[in-house]
């Protein structure tokens, strides 16, 4: 049997499979599962600063204390932040993977403070899931830039445990970004992250959401960046989320040189123990090809191992449909 053990950010997980940060990594007893199905480790569902302040919101506009407005905000995020050290405590004594906590927040303020309390919850790592929408058009992208940078720098600089960066696409240069938090302390990042989409519904002329989970042909877009960051920025440890269907996939993004992959859709559409299935088809795969571990065949496939690395590079439709009229 091949040997499927991974380290991640210093982590050593069984087989290189996460269940990715979702309402399927909520509870205990889902997250046993997930174990029992194979999983190498999970990543708990965030805790979002947005929905706290809309809680806190929702709260305030239907108290008639103004003066009780700073109460409400601290009850509620007080409240909502000692749930989720809970569930840290309890993963932590229910299962033997290891278990990354989650933070989806786009400033540092509190969560600074808060991320130590994770740590001594007994988290094994912190996964920080930023996005910071850029509407404002008179903002530069270092502007933009620097709010990740601030909070990076803040909490790598109080926390033991290693932090790991989940980012967007929506970067003008992402390498030197991704270069840029590792040199401020991140051990590793999360390509990518899958963000509410708006849809609009032309019968009932009303704003809805967007299929929330992924398709395989989303697994393209993260296997570009996957085999480009790990050879560019060569010392931070990838975790490729997005698109992630079936073994292959698993496979594949292994091949571009991530460490990790996390799967969530999959999970969702077919079920806990599909989980199961990528690694059983994982580890027949190495047998039948004679990889001994997962080292041996990581990143074989990354930008600076093929004969052709422009092929990560190329970006437009011109050689394959240029003869098509």
């Amino acid at each position: 049997m091949p040997n499927l053990e991974v380290n991640y950010m210093g982590l050593k997980l069984k087989n290189p499979v996460v269940a990715g940060s979702s309402g399927l990594t909520a509870s205990i007893d889902k997250i046993r599962t997930l174990e029992e199905a194979g999983t190498g480790a999970v990543v708990l569902k965030s805790l979002f600063e947005e929905q706290i302040n809309y809680e806190a919101g929702r709260l305030i506009m239907n108290h008639d204390y103004p003066e009780a407005e700073d109460y409400i905000r601290n009850y509620t995020r007080s409240n909502s932040v000692e749930n989720y050290l809970s569930l840290i405590e309890e993963a932590k004594k229910s299962v033997s993977i290891p278990v990354i906590a989650s933070i989806n927040c786009i400033t540092a303020s509190d969560w600074v403070s808060f991320s130590r309390r994770i740590e001594e919850a007994g988290a094994d790592a912190l996964e920080l899931n930023v996005y910071y929408l850029p509407t404002d058009k008179f903002m530069s992208p270092a502007d933009f830039e620097n709010i990740y940078y601030d909070l990076v720098s803040k909490v790598t600089g109080i926390l033991k445990i290693p932090v790991a960066i989940k980012l967007g696409n929506h970067f003008t240069n992402l390498l030197g970004v991704v270069d840029r938090l590792y040199a401020l302390g991140a051990r590793g990042v999360v390509l990518f992250n899958r963000f509410y989409e708006p849809d609009i519904d032309i019968d009932r002329m009303k704003l809805t959401s967007a299929d929330v989970f992924s398709n395989p042909s989303d697994l393209r877009h993260v296997l570009r960046w996957t085999a480009l960051v790990s050879d560019k920025v060569s010392l931070v440890d990838i975790s490729a989320s997005t698109g992630v269907h079936s073994w292959e996939a698993v496979v594949k993004q292994l091949l571009a040189g991530a460490k990790t992959v996390q799967v969530c859709s999959l999970l969702y559409k077919s079920g806990l123990k599909e989980a199961g299935n990528l690694v059983r088809g994982l580890s027949e795969w190495m047998e039948k090809k004679g990889f001994d571990s997962v080292d041996a065949f990581r990143g074989r496939m990354s930008y600076r191992n093929i004969p052709d690395p422009s092929v990560y590079e190329r970006s437009q439709f011109m050689k394959y449909f240029s003869g098509i009229h």
